[in-house]
């Protein structure tokens, strides 16, 4: 793996914001991602990431921030999340994703009314899911959890 100097820089103008990464590759599928406040090692082996696992957790990551912000302005209070997000592929070339489910279990909220609404909104506002809507069938569904604290 070559040492390189990663940086990642968003570039403000108006209403447009880049934001990139670095990724550096041995002659083989193992890499490393680097980002502005962590790294991911890329690959098929034990303790890397594949390409669709980054997929599936942009979609998450964007889907939850985006569900949080709003349960916030609701003042609606849990006390975590669990999200589980699969997808199929199409056979034919490009193999773009087909499908893609995500499952969202919130653990102990204090109400479940205007979570389902939350999260709505999340997939109509959340970026990663609008982007890969154009080229999958999207589904969502919310699940309740309640434990003894």
């Amino acid at each position: 793996m070559l040492e390189s100097d990663y940086k990642t820089t968003e570039i403000n103008r108006r209403d447009i914001v880049m934001k990139w990464v670095n990724m550096e590759f041995d002659y083989e599928f193992k890499g490393v991602l680097k980002a502005k406040r962590g790294t991911v090692d890329i690959g098929i082996t034990e303790g890397t990431i594949e390409p669709y696992d980054m997929v599936f957790g942009a979609l998450g990551s964007c889907l939850y921030s985006t569900f949080l912000d709003i349960a916030v302005k609701k003042k609606i209070v849990y006390d975590g999340v669990r999200m589980k997000v699969s997808g199929e592929k199409r056979t034919e070339v490009p193999t773009t994703l087909k499908t893609v489910d995500v499952v969202v279990t919130v653990v102990n909220p204090e109400k479940e009314k205007g979570l389902d609404q939350a999260l709505k909104l999340a997939t109509e506002y959340c970026s990663v899911y609008q982007t890969l809507s154009h080229v999958a069938e999207m589904t969502y569904s919310l699940e309740f959890e309640y434990t003894d604290k």
